[in-house]
């Protein structure tokens, strides 16, 4: 199966580093998030990447046009012409499409535009800039049990304020909000079939709006409840979580090296 990443926004909400690169080329321990993304998929057999480009597109194609420099030992002689030679090159084992999906294609546009490059087969679709420790295996097999056009991994996501408990008119209580206390919402790693392409009509098509509208009413969106970690990077303050958390073992880290 092929995954699809999206990772052609703005990125507005953290336009502190994404004046300079696109948000998924934001690092996180010294890698952008989107190696991360590309990480977990990797570590359940998931090695070609569809990547959708947009804002400063060129950042994502000159990181892997020297992916395997910059993980690999090198010398340059510069006596012998500038000859170089690699030690130890060390690259995974990633096929990476690259598709300029243009500067303002909303969500659904930019995924429709890939359709030639995904071809007849179900493949999975997430954001450019959140991470999980989510099962993909599981993920998969709960798609297929569905028989549905497409599964959206659900979440609830760690409030960020306390609760009042509130009784008679007075505060009885204050406590800290638990994820239960929340809804559940999208938490991108979708599954999708081929027939999903049909949902959308063009550049101007959001995705998560009429597409998945479409397909609830039509009883075609299945939902995968994710109960474990997850955690979207919209922020500064968000980059700065998983930084610690990246430094205090990263649960979203299922892959060995």
């Amino acid at each position: 199966m092929k995954a699809v990443i999206l990772a052609g926004g703005y990125g507005s909400r953290i336009s502190e580093e994404s004046y300079w690169k696109p948000k998924p080329m934001v690092e996180i321990g010294g890698r952008p998030i989107l190696w991360h993304i590309m990480k977990i998929f990797s570590a359940y057999g998931v090695t070609d990447f569809i990547i959708c480009c947009g804002y400063k597109g060129y950042c994502i194609k000159e990181y892997f046009s020297h992916y395997g420099l910059y993980h690999s030992d090198i010398t340059f002689d510069f006596r012998k012409s500038g000859k170089m030679e690699i030690h130890q090159h060390q690259a995974e084992p990633w096929r990476v499409t690259l598709v300029d999906t243009g500067l303002d294609t909303m969500t659904g546009g930019r995924v429709k535009r890939i359709a030639p490059y995904v071809g007849k087969e179900p493949f999975f679709l997430t954001y450019g800039d959140g991470v999980a420790d989510i099962d993909l295996d599981r993920l998969l097999a709960f798609h297929r049990a569905n028989g549905k056009k497409a599964t959206m991994s659900v979440v609830q996501p760690e409030a960020r304020f306390g609760i009042a408990d509130i009784e008679d008119g007075k505060v009885k209580a204050f406590r800290e909000k638990a994820s239960a206390d929340s809804g559940w919402v999208n938490g991108g790693f979708f599954v999708l079939e081929p027939a999903v392409f049909s949902y959308l009509s063009g550049d101007e098509t959001v995705f998560e709006q009429e597409p998945l509208a479409s397909l609830a009413q039509e009883g075609e969106l299945a939902a995968y409840c994710h109960r474990g970690f997850w955690q979207c990077m919209d922020t500064v303050r968000d980059r700065q979580k998983l930084e610690e958390l990246w430094k205090a073992g990263a649960p979203w880290k299922i892959w060995r090296a």
